[in-house]
């Protein structure tokens, strides 16, 4: 199964594609997709979408995986991710892909075995569990790196094994 990890942003967006059989993991590609500060929103968006339907193309994933918002202290910068993260929903929709949702704590949980797992410890686990000679830069695509692993190890829990074709997007 190939895997398109997505760590929705307006400014950033990062991605991260993972072919996964079995138990095994292998990296394929990641980086991010930039939006430059001094145009407008709609432009980004439209960035966004255009880059994301680019890496469908490209990569053919079998689905994606994305990070739900978390609204931590600054609303301001929630709302915009928010329109970023529903333009990569639309251009996955668009182009027919599966799109399945987790949380940071359920990110981190599958990829280091703790919900509250530090930034350092999770980037290290995602790539020893990828087999990378360093750690993936920026930020940003290895948490897409990380999301993609995450769903990896969900889609072949019991629960989907069992036929769980579940209608909701979070297992």
């Amino acid at each position: 199964m190939r895997i398109l990890g997505i760590d929705p942003g307006i400014a950033t967006v990062g991605f991260g594609v993972v072919d996964s059989g079995g138990s095994r993991l292998n990296l394929v590609s990641c980086g991010v997709i930039t939006t430059p500060a001094q145009t407008s929103l709609s432009s980004r968006l439209d960035r966004i979408y255009d880059d994301v339907t680019e890496l469908i193309c490209t990569f053919s994933p079998d689905a994606v995986a994305c990070e739900e918002l978390f609204f931590n202290t600054n609303i301001t910068t929630g709302i915009s991710v928010a329109h970023g993260r529903g333009v990569i929903l639309l251009a996955c929709h668009k182009m027919g892909i599966p799109v399945f949702e987790y949380t940071p704590l359920q990110v981190k949980q599958a990829v280091v075995g703790n919900g509250r797992a530090e930034k350092r410890q999770f980037i290290y686990m995602v790539k020893c569990l990828l087999n990378m000679k360093s750690a993936p830069k920026p930020d940003d695509a290895a948490d897409a790196l990380a999301i993609a692993i995450c769903h990896a190890r969900s889609s072949t829990s019991l629960i989907t094994k069992n036929g769980g074709d579940f209608p909701c997007s979070t297992i």
